[in-house]
């Protein structure tokens, strides 16, 4: 959500995910598919972005026999790796065993206060998006880069098991990608070489005024 300051300038909160747990985009994705169907659609691409490019990648893991013919993975990013440059080793270990305990105890919907009123967060979606070893974790660019150690389990591992024709997808100037949006492509490319890979020029993360560049690129990748 955008909110104007009295200044004019623009100040971005965050409200959307308080309570978000990514796994449940499965059943989101499978009732919208089914609802097509009785519309009489028979194919069906799969293009997400941001957080969305994560839903495609954790939905194919739980759902791998879907019904969707190819995926678009658009500006992907790493937020377990985000929030952890955000709020600083300590804290941040802080926070997580803190939801954790929260969960533990049936208080998971309860919100944090200690990040308000910046980021809007339960126990249990904040847990959802920071936990290295969880669902959300798919694009855990911060650690193949070397500059933290947070997870147990195998990097990338639901992106290293798509099995569906997949386009990937990046703005040049994307805000989110460490300032490296060639490096996080190539650390990609290294895993799977046999996706497709596209950048579009002077784009940032939202693709602000570059909609249309992106739309060309999925349509012309769609129709190959």
């Amino acid at each position: 959500m955008e909110v104007k300051k009295k200044d004019g300038s623009i100040e971005r909160k965050r409200f959307g995910m308080a309570y978000e747990v990514i796994h449940e985009c499965v059943y989101d994705i499978d009732e919208a598919i089914e609802f097509l169907e009785t519309k009489g659609y028979r194919e069906f691409y799969l293009l997400g972005h941001s957080t969305g490019a994560n839903k495609i990648c954790v939905y194919d893991h739980y759902n791998p026999e879907n019904k969707v013919s190819k995926y678009i993975l658009a500006g992907g990013g790493d937020d377990t790796g985000l929030y952890y440059n955000q709020y600083g080793k300590n804290k941040f270990i802080k926070l997580l065993n803190e939801s954790k305990q929260k969960i533990k105890e049936g208080k998971g919907e309860e919100i944090i206060c200690e990040l308000l009123p910046n980021e809007i967060f339960s126990y249990k979606g904040f847990f959802d998006i920071a936990n290295p070893d969880g669902d959300y974790n798919t694009f855990p660019f911060l650690e193949a880069m070397n500059k933290a150690t947070l997870s147990t389990k195998p990097l990338f591992r639901y992106f290293d098991s798509i099995k569906k024709p997949t386009l990937v997808v990046y703005g040049e100037k994307d805000e989110y990608q460490y300032g490296d949006v060639l490096r996080v492509i190539d650390i990609l490319k290294q895993r799977r070489s046999d996706l497709e890979y596209e950048v579009v020029k002077d784009a940032d993360h939202g693709f602000s005024e570059k909609q249309k560049e992106l739309a060309q690129v999925i349509i012309s990748w769609l129709v190959q």
